[in-house]
C-alpha cells in the first residue's frame, strides 16, 4: 500500500507544478493507446505487416522527435534501443515504407478521439456557423531534405519529399483529416476525388482559389455541402446581376452579386460571389478579394460569407503553429513516406496540445485563453518536463488514462486546468515590423563575413 501512496503524492506534484505537462500526457495516452494504433495499422496497411516491431513503438519513437525531445529518429532509437527487439536499419526500412493511408488514419483516430473530450468539457472555440459543420482546408508542401538518399546527390534544387492536404475543425480546433500525397510537385486540384470523400450534407467547406474548380464545387454542391472558397481567375463565370454594397468587415467594404458557374457540360451552378474591397491590399497585392458560395442567403449574407473566408487563416496559423512548437519536417527523412508519416504525427501532438488549450479555455474562459495564452510556451513546458516525469513515473501510472471513458478524462483534464499558472504561459505579441532595408549586394565576393561587418559598422559609428 505505501508504494501506491508514494506514487500518487509524486503524481500529484508534477500535478501541483506542470499541471500542463500531465495534461498533455494523460491526452496523449488517451488518443494514442498502443493496443488501438496496432489495430489502426492491421486494417489499413496493404503491403507492410508487423513482424517484431509494432506500429505504435514506432509512433512513440517518432513523437519524441517530432516533440523535439530527441533530435534525430537515431538518436531517439539509441536512447530505447535495449527494448527494442530491431536493428536501427529495420526501424528506417520500416519507416520508409509504412503507406500514406496509415498515416492519414493516424491524424483521422487521434481527432475521433479527442472531439468528444473537447465537447464535454465545452472547450469549443467560437462555432463560425451554427447548424453547420465547418471545415476548413489548405495543402502543405513539406519543406526540402538533405540529399541523403543517392538520387539526390548530383539534384541542385531542394528535393521536395511530398504535399498533404490537412483539414481542420475550427470549432474544436482539431485537424481531422489528413489527405497525403508521396509527389511533392502534386496540386491540391489533383486531389479532388480525395476531397469529396469526405464531404457530407450540410458541410460547408472553406478554402483558398487552389481549390476553385468546376469538379470540387460541383462535387460539394451534389452531396449537399456548400462551399466558401475564393474565387480562381480561370473558373467560367458568368454575372447574373450587378455588384451591391451590403455592409463592411474590419478588413474592407463588401459587396455581392448573383452568379452562375458554368460546368463544361451544358449545366449552370446558381452561386454567389461576395467581393470585399480591402483597406490594405493583400501580400500579393490584390486591392480585393473575391469569395464563390453556395450558402443561402438566408443563412449567411454577404458580409458572413467574408466573414467566414477569414476563418480560412486559422488552418494558416495552425501551420505556422507546428513549425514553432514541433518539428513536422524533418529534413532527415528523405523518403516521401517516411517524411508524410511524420508530419502525420505531427498533426497528432497538435491535437492533444490543442486538447490541452480546449481545457484552458473551459476553465479560464475562451477569450483570455485566446488572447494570453501561447501555444509555444505550453509545447515548451510540455518538452522540458517530459524525461522528468519518464524517469519519476512508471508507465503504469499512465495506464488508467488508456482504458478511461471520455467524461472521465474530461474531468480529469478540468480538474488539472485549474491549477494552472496562466502568466507562466503568458502570449508576448510582437510590434509592427520594421520595413526591411535594402540589402548590399556582394558581385566580387560569394560570402562575406558578418563580423567584418561589425567591425566597420562600430568604426562608422559617431
Amino acid at each position: 500500500m505505501a508504494p501506491r501512496m508514494i506514487l500518487s503524492k509524486l503524481f500529484e506534484r508534477f500535478v501541483a507544478k506542470s499541471p500542463i505537462s500531465v495534461m498533455a500526457r494523460s491526452a496523449m495516452e488517451f488518443a494514442l493507446t498502443p493496443d488501438a494504433l496496432d489495430e489502426l495499422f492491421t486494417k489499413h496497411a496493404e503491403q507492410q505487416y508487423t513482424r517484431e516491431l509494432l506500429f505504435s513503438s514506432l509512433v512513440d519513437l517518432m513523437g519524441v522527435v517530432v516533440a523535439r525531445i530527441e533530435p534525430s529518429v537515431h538518436a531517439a532509437y539509441q536512447r530505447v534501443a535495449d527494448t527494442l527487439p530491431m536493428s536501427l536499419t529495420s526501424v528506417y526500412n520500416k519507416l520508409n515504407g509504412l503507406e500514406p493511408a496509415i498515416a492519414a488514419a493516424l491524424v483521422q483516430h487521434t481527432a475521433a478521439r479527442l472531439g468528444p473530450v473537447v465537447t464535454e468539457m465545452g472547450g469549443e472555440a467560437c462555432d463560425p456557423l451554427p447548424g453547420y459543420r465547418v471545415r476548413i482546408i489548405d495543402g502543405n508542401h513539406l519543406a526540402a531534405t538533405e540529399r541523403r538518399l543517392k538520387v539526390l546527390h548530383r539534384c541542385q534544387a531542394g528535393p521536395l519529399p511530398g504535399h498533404a492536404l490537412v483539414v481542420l475543425d475550427p470549432a474544436l480546433m482539431l485537424a481531422t483529416e489528413m489527405i497525403p500525397c508521396e509527389d511533392g510537385h502534386a496540386q491540391e486540384r489533383s486531389l479532388s476525388d480525395q476531397i469529396l470523400g469526405l464531404v457530407q450534407t450540410s458541410d460547408v467547406w472553406i478554402a483558398d482559389r487552389n481549390f476553385c474548380t468546376t469538379a470540387l464545387l460541383r462535387g460539394i454542391a451534389d452531396r449537399g455541402g456548400y462551399f466558401v472558397i475564393r474565387q480562381h481567375a480561370k473558373l467560367p463565370l458568368a454575372s447574373q446581376g450587378s455588384l451591391r454594397h451590403c455592409g463592411s468587415t474590419a478588413t474592407g467594404e463588401v459587396f455581392e452579386q448573383p452568379v452562375t458557374i458554368d460546368l463544361l457540360d451544358g449545366q449552370v451552378l446558381a452561386a454567389r460571389r461576395v467581393v470585399v474591397r480591402l483597406h490594405r491590399p493583400t501580400r500579393d497585392g490584390d486591392p480585393e478579394i473575391a469569395v464563390l458560395t453556395n450558402l443561402p442567403k438566408g443563412v449567411a449574407a454577404g458580409v458572413p460569407v467574408a466573414e467566414l473566408y477569414r476563418d480560412r487563416w486559422t488552418l494558416e496559423t495552425m501551420f505556422q503553429s507546428l513549425t514553432m512548437m514541433l518539428d513536422g519536417e524533418l529534413k532527415a527523412l528523405g523518403y516521401p513516406r517516411a517524411a508524410l508519416f511524420g508530419f502525420a504525427v505531427a498533426l497528432a501532438a497538435y491535437n492533444v496540445l490543442s486538447t490541452v488549450q480546449a481545457a484552458l479555455r473551459a476553465s479560464h474562459g475562451t477569450d483570455k485563453v485566446n488572447d494570453e495564452v501561447s501555444g509555444y510556451y505550453i509545447a515548451n513546458e510540455v518538452r522540458i518536463m517530459q524525461v522528468g516525469m519518464s524517469v519519476a513515473l512508471e508507465q503504469s501510472c499512465w495506464v488508467p488514462f488508456q482504458t478511461m471513458t471520455t467524461a472521465s478524462l474530461a474531468r480529469h483534464l478540468l480538474r488539472y486546468a485549474k491549477q494552472v499558472n496562466l502568466r507562466a504561459l503568458k502570449r508576448h505579441p510582437r510590434g509592427p515590423k520594421k520595413p526591411v532595408p535594402k540589402r548590399t549586394r556582394f558581385t566580387e565576393k560569394t560570402h562575406v563575413s558578418t563580423a567584418r561587418l561589425l567591425a566597420e559598422s562600430r568604426k562608422k559609428a559617431p
